[in-house]
């Protein structure tokens, strides 16, 4: 799908355009386009800098950026792929650490669909085609790249040889693509696992084990699993890891929530279980400090959006729209950061995601409900959030843009709100357009 992507620059909008124009609409799983347009390309993605690639329901992004930071601590240079992006599509590839300038992604995407007629490929296709061949040709130290959809058939599996493979949080999520079941999603994300490359993951249930151990076995890799070869913990307000290297103790990441320490602790992992790119001990401990990741319990600054709330405000934004995110976000907001309040919750979720699983860790948390629609996606209506609220006991007010939403927790009187606005990831985008916070 486009995920809505557009663009200020009239090059980069003339190629997304065409892109959408060529694309057959809709997210189509599997690695038959994606290899013919990389043999049409001349195979780009055989000339990487050592990869690191990361899976996951929740996680897989925010790893990605502990990654990241961990390696510009050490002074690496590192490109990375993610998706999707939250307000420019540029967001979605860093070339030699830096966002693709507008230029350069105008003439990827152009060489890409110059060559791209007649194999049907998708929008996530073309992307991943032109991010490894910009990498291809651009020099780094490592190459970071984030799943998008899935793990097994998802086109940044083109790849052959990373360095290490590594799979975050697991969760029910994209059912019509992965399986109904936890067992059968952990096969999909597991269907990363390379041969040479150790298959890092974090601490999964007992039933998943077969699952895991079968992936490695037809790769003939090893299962580096949290609570067998490595673990982490928080204690004393810092994060303690242990592998067979020894032990590392760090600073809590700055990326909030409970959840984050895993995250981190992952990324320590795939990276002391690969030789590729060495890293000091002192760029592990800055990382956790250093990682910043858009939309993820992130704090919004009293930017033009929130401008007619009171000073004391307090707003945070979300991405996350499934049952493992909700339990993440919903665990952040304990009394004592609530300080005694309850929440405003701004939320639109996609017509895909399941509403009452999302929602379920916050209940008494929340004051009221501020229900927004997702633009140029297929969403929830008002009245799926107003059943809940019904069952709560509190109250629900439909919203056509997020600037009513604002208005109305204005016009309540409270002297200082707190605010939590989320349930989608395309929501976060307008969001922090609105607020004039651009990610960087």
């Amino acid at each position: 799908m486009p995920d809505g992507a557009v663009s200020d620059d009239p090059q980069v909008q003339a190629q997304l355009d065409r892109l959408w124009s060529l694309s057959p609409g809709a997210d189509i799983l599997g690695l038959a386009r994606i290899r013919r347009l990389m043999e049409r390309l001349g195979d780009p993605h055989l000339s990487l800098p050592p990869v690191f690639h990361v899976a996951g329901t929740n996680g897989k992004g925010s790893t990605c950026a502990f990654l990241r930071a961990a390696m510009e601590a050490d002074g690496k240079s590192v490109h990375v792929f993610t998706s999707p992006h939250l307000v420019r599509f540029n967001e979605r590839i860093r070339v030699s650490g830096k966002l693709i300038s507008d230029d350069m992604l105008a003439r990827y995407l152009e060489r890409v669909l110059d060559i791209a007629e007649g194999i049907g490929a998708s929008f996530f296709e073309v992307t991943t085609a032109a991010a490894f061949l910009a990498f291809a040709e651009h020099d780094a130290d490592a190459c970071i790249v984030e799943v998008g959809l899935g793990g097994r058939l998802d086109a940044t599996n083109i790849l052959t040889n990373p360095v290490v493979c590594g799979i975050a949080q697991l969760g029910i999520d994209h059912q019509s693509f992965l399986g109904d079941t936890l067992a059968q999603i952990a096969g999909e994300k597991a269907g990363i696992a390379k041969t040479g490359a150790p298959l890092v993951t974090q601490r999964y249930p007992e039933s998943l084990f077969p699952v895991m151990i079968d992936a490695v076995a037809k790769v003939r890799t090893r299962w580096i699993s949290q609570g067998e070869a490595w673990d982490a913990a928080a204690y004393r307000d810092r994060l303690h890891y242990r592998d067979d290297l020894g032990r590392l103790d760090t600073p809590l990441p700055r990326l909030a929530g409970a959840h984050q320490i895993q995250n981190a602790a992952l990324a320590f992992a795939m990276l002391r279980h690969q030789n590729a790119v060495p890293l000091s001990e002192a760029a592990l401990k800055a990382a956790p400090l250093w990682a910043q990741w858009p939309a993820r319990l992130q704090r919004l600054d009293h930017g033009p959006l929130l401008a007619p709330l009171p000073q004391a405000t307090t707003a945070w934004l979300d991405g996350g729209h499934n049952a493992g995110a909700g339990e993440a976000i919903g665990a952040y907001f304990t009394d004592d950061r609530l300080e005694g309040q309850k929440l405003h919750l701004i939320i639109g979720m996609l017509a895909n995601k399941e509403v009452d699983a999302f929602l379920a860790p916050f209940a008494g948390k929340i004051a009221h409900i501020h229900a927004l629609p997702v633009p140029g996606h297929e969403h929830h209506g008002p009245d799926r959030f107003a059943a809940i609220a019904a069952q709560w006991g509190i109250g629900c007010t439909a919203h056509d843009r997020p600037e009513s939403a604002i208005a109305a927790i204005v016009a309540s009187g409270e002297t200082a709100p707190k605010l939590l606005i989320g349930g989608s990831l395309y929501l976060a985008g307008e969001i922090l357009r609105l607020n004039d916070q651009l990610p960087d």
